[in-house]
């Protein structure tokens, strides 16, 4: 029923734009492109930075035969429904998490998401800058997606009310995900009952009770002031949060030449400065956060490290025939690479 809701709202959007373009004739003749690029965070995170930095270089590049509308905070669509309603032409552009992929059918992107797989963010760009980041995007094209950028956000920390420390401290504990096979399959490696959530309702659901904890990067979790309702942060980096610039096929390949090639270049430029500000954002946050006095930071030892990636290390076997061995396999060399 909630699908059909979502569906029919979605339809409903794109019935109010057809008969506004339909009354103003030629009117239009002359009237920018409207990209309305919706997201579910906040505006000065990495992503909303990126977003809108994006929107400032493609007006100036098309000398405002573009028009960029950003909206964040899920002011358009929550999670769950934003790759729907891209995919069905209501918004053009999104931002979503590499993790969202994976329930769409491009499962090889759940590699992203396996415990541990990231030694730092050089291998990261190895990654996202070679041939098995171009060839994950192809995976996107029969879904009516064109990937255009990968957009970093950072390396994740875990976040509870009690102190998460030995891979046993999450024996029951609810712990909120993305929709992720395989970040559900690392919940349930250390005991924890996985619930999945739109990252919009999170800080209530911590505040309730109706979950324990979670992980994300610093900078999502400061702007959305999770540190308010969490009593301990573990500086785990266990996991990564990346983002895909995504756009709708159809519009995309109906964009002129001149335009979908400043396009490019606003974006290549966006994604510079998105991925730069990435890092700087969270060790802010993180210092913001500590500065506060609401919450405890804990620092694993190498021995608890080990601990934790023993416990995780099953994941990466089990999912490995869900993502595909071929681009696990990959993934691996890549990151493993000496350059």
């Amino acid at each position: 029923m909630k699908r059909r809701t979502v569906t029919a709202g979605i339809a409903a959007a794109l019935l109010s734009t057809f008969v506004l373009a339909a009354g103003a004739g030629p009117a239009l003749a002359q009237a920018p492109i409207v990209i309305k690029f919706s997201h579910v965070v906040a505006p000065d995170t990495p992503k909303g930075k990126g977003a809108d930095k994006f929107k400032e270089l493609a007006e100036k590049y098309t000398n405002g035969r573009v028009k960029v509308e950003v909206y964040p905070n899920s002011q358009l669509y929550k999670d769950k429904e934003e790759v729907e309603a891209l995919q069905l032409g209501a918004v053009q552009m999104l931002a979503p998490s590499l993790a969202k992929f994976g329930p769409l059918g491009a499962k090889e992107f759940e590699v992203f998401d396996l415990p541990y797989i990231l030694p730092d963010k050089a291998a990261l760009r190895r990654v996202t800058d070679g041939e098995l980041g171009k060839k994950l995007f192809k995976k996107l094209e029969s879904k009516s997606i064109v990937g255009l950028a990968y957009w970093d956000n950072g390396f994740k920390v875990m976040s509870a009310n009690k102190p998460l420390r030995e891979p046993a401290d999450f024996r029951g504990l609810k712990m909120r995900i993305q929709s992720s096979k395989v970040l559900e399959a690392q919940f349930k490696a250390l005991g924890a009952l996985p619930q999945v959530l739109p990252f919009s309702d999170v800080y209530q659901a911590m505040q309730t009770g109706v979950v324990d904890g979670s992980e994300n990067t610093p900078s999502n979790m400061y702007t959305q002031k999770h540190h308010e309702v969490q009593k301990y942060v573990t500086l785990s980096d266990h996991g990564y949060i990346g983002y895909a610039v995504i756009v709708n096929k159809k519009f995309w390949d109906g964009l002129p030449a001149d335009i979908r090639g400043e396009l490019e270049h606003a974006m290549k430029e966006a994604t510079l400065f998105a991925n730069d500000s990435a890092q700087k954002d969270n060790d802010e946050a993180l210092d913001l956060m500590k500065k506060s006095g609401r919450v405890e930071f804990i620092t694993l030892s190498a021995d608890q490290k080990a601990a934790w990636r023993k416990a995780l290390d099953p994941v990466t076997t089990e999912m490995t025939a869900r993502v595909g061995k071929e681009t696990v396999d990959e993934f691996k060399r890549e990151t493993a690479a000496t350059h």
